[in-house]
């Protein structure tokens, strides 16, 4: 987050986004096994779709929550790329909704974490981009063009409402719940992504060692 002097303060809290309840289930029960963020960590549940993700992260981060407050978008995903698998992981160098791309946090670093927090997951990382409906069939191939890898509802959104509300780390990691190759009839259907939410459930780690390399806030 640039260079120059660290504050000797506590470190800024970590705020995860998403937006289904068994997301949220996933992340929460993954807690356990991911100790060691610097400082405090909570889940939020947004709500389905830009919009609600928007207002949600919005109210969030008013009210005198700390400056510098890390926000991570979190949950499922489409994927685009052919070769895609359910269970694989895809780490957003950047979002892009409808207005300018929100470009993220140390995705290199993330992507590295994941790779040793679940081993032989394939982890992805490229541009995540922003539908305000479930893709299916041309749509797929249409975003792909764009040179995005993997699409959601809520990430573009999340991280655009965070940025807004001030300078501050952000980042977005989804989990592939459905590919070109492995379409669900919905995109929520817990059965058929099973393996999606292991992953998820698994990835905490891999957030908190993110969260601990980040700069501490200035004061």
């Amino acid at each position: 987050m640039g260079d120059g002097p660290r504050s000797a303060g506590p470190a800024a809290p970590l705020l995860i986004a998403c937006a289904l309840g068994i997301e949220r289930f996933a992340l929460r029960s993954g807690r356990r096994g991911a100790g060691g963020a610097p400082g405090p960590v909570s889940v939020l549940r947004t709500g389905m779709g830009p919009r609600a993700a928007d207002a949600a992260v919005t109210r969030a981060l008013g009210g005198g929550r700390a400056p510098g407050t890390a926000v991570l978008a979190a949950g499922f995903c489409a994927g685009l790329s052919s070769g895609m698998h359910p269970g694989d992981l895809v780490v957003a160098d950047e979002t892009r909704g409808t207005g300018a791309p929100s470009v993220c946090t140390g995705s290199g670093l993330l992507a590295e974490a994941l790779a040793r927090a679940v081993p032989g997951r394939a982890v992805h990382t490229g541009p995540l981009t922003g539908s305000a409906h479930v893709v299916r069939g041309h749509e797929r191939a249409e975003l792909r063009a764009t040179g995005a890898i993997a699409v959601d509802m809520e990430s573009a959104a999340t991280l655009g409402a965070a940025l807004r509300s001030g300078p501050r780390p952000v980042a977005a990691v989804r989990v592939v719940v459905d590919a070109p190759e492995h379409e669900l009839v919905r995109i929520g259907t817990v059965r058929g992504g099973i393996s999606a939410f292991r992953v998820l459930r698994a990835i905490l780690p891999a957030f908190s060692e993110w969260h601990r390399s980040l700069p501490l806030p200035r004061r």
